[in-house]
């Protein structure tokens, strides 16, 4: 296994372990915010990939 493939598996952990702690918070405000931060960002990395490809 490569540098980067473990690299990529610890980024992708994490995502994870991030989502898992706003959910066992146990308020939906960071629910909210993080799901939100996902999808914007996500988004944004599609319009820059557009722009730079």
């Amino acid at each position: 296994m490569s540098i980067n493939k473990t690299r990529g598996l610890l980024y992708k952990l994490a995502k994870l372990l991030g989502d898992i702690s706003a959910v066992s918070s146990g308020k939906p405000s960071k629910v909210t915010k993080r799901v939100t931060r996902r999808i914007t960002g996500k988004a944004t990395g599609k319009v820059f990939r557009k722009i730079f490809k």
